[in-house]
C-alpha cells in the first residue's frame, strides 16, 4: 500500500439532486474522520476474568472535523445554512485511492475566526445520522 496525500482527502456536500452530485467544500486545509463503536460487554462468570464483547452490537458513528480558509463558495454557504437550521444533509468523504464514504451528517459545530492581519477561517464538526457506507 502506498502513502496517500492529505490534500486528496476531500469533504463534499450533496446538491440534493436525484441522482446527487457532490461538490467539494472549498478552502479546507485539514480534514479528519473518526469512527467510533460502542462496546457491548457480555462478560460473565465463565469469562475467566477477561472482558468479552459482543461482535456487531452497539452504536457506531462517524465524526468529521475540518478546518480551512473561508472562500465563500456555494458548498460552504450550504453548510452554514444547514448549521443555522439544524438540517441533516448528505455528505461524501473521498480519498486519493478512489474510495468514497457517504452518509447523512448534522453540522454539530461551525466556527469562524479572523485575525486583524490574517485571513478569515472556519472549522466545522459533523456527526453522522444513520449508516455511513462505502460506495
Amino acid at each position: 500500500m502506498t502513502a496517500q496525500k492529505g490534500s486528496a482527502f476531500l469533504l463534499k456536500i450533496s446538491d440534493g439532486g436525484a441522482p446527487a452530485t457532490y461538490q467539494t467544500v472549498a478552502g479546507l486545509r485539514t480534514t479528519q474522520m473518526s469512527v467510533t463503536g460502542e462496546a457491548v460487554t457480555v462478560t460473565s462468570k465463565d469469562s475467566g476474568g477477561w472482558r468479552e464483547l459482543l461482535s456487531g452490537a452497539g452504536v457506531r458513528s462517524v465524526s468529521v472535523s475540518a478546518a480551512g480558509i473561508f472562500l465563500g463558495g456555494a458548498a460552504e454557504t450550504q453548510i452554514r445554512a444547514n448549521a443555522m437550521a439544524g438540517t441533516i444533509d448528505d455528505y461524501e468523504l473521498s480519498f486519493e485511492d478512489g474510495e468514497k464514504l457517504r452518509g447523512q451528517f448534522l453540522v454539530q459545530r461551525l466556527d469562524y475566526a479572523g485575525d486583524f492581519n490574517g485571513e478569515r477561517n472556519y472549522t466545522l464538526q459533523l456527526e453522522s445520522s444513520g449508516e455511513v457506507a462505502t460506495v
